[in-house]
């Protein structure tokens, strides 16, 4: 039971996945709901300091570089678009960072969104809340969606 545990938190680490990914995982393997949460949401968090203190300096870093270039490019235009889209938003940037966060859509999640804020350099205490709060709010409707989706799939047979 352990290996599945620790899969379902890596799984919430990576880039694009997150716990989009990790939750049903979770789900599919009858990990309890709230442990699941609970792992995938840290799992989730964990990578958060380090995008929004490094991850810029390592991108711009590697943008010319012959090998790592165009996926560093490439990465640098989604945390740009990324950030012009919270600009746009209304009621406040800290709300729009978290409600982006928190659509579970791909592309959208806690990576995205702190590399976002990273470019845009806002506060980090409040981007890491704003974040963290965009985070549980995909994270329960990814949940909703997964545990009741599958129980009810369950339920059929």
């Amino acid at each position: 039971m352990f290996k599945k545990y620790l899969i379902m938190f890596l799984i919430s680490m990576v880039p694009i996945v997150e716990l989009r990914g990790a939750i049903p995982y979770a789900a599919v393997f009858g990990i309890p709901t709230f442990r699941a949460l609970i792992i995938c949401m840290i799992g989730n968090m964990l990578p958060v300091p380090v995008i929004y203190w490094f991850a810029r300096r390592v991108l711009m870093w590697g943008k010319d570089k012959k090998y790592i270039g165009k996926f560093f490019t490439w990465c640098i235009q989604k945390g740009e678009k990324g950030g012009q889209k919270l600009l746009e938003k209304t009621g406040g940037v800290y709300i729009a960072l978290m409600l982006f966060v928190g659509v579970p859509l791909p592309g959208t999640g806690a990576w995205t969104g702190t590399l976002a804020a990273s470019f845009l350099d806002l506060d980090w205490k409040k981007s890491a809340l704003a974040v963290m709060g965009g985070v549980v709010l995909a994270g329960l409707i990814v949940g909703v969606v997964s545990y009741g989706l599958l129980g009810a799939i369950a339920a059929l047979f």
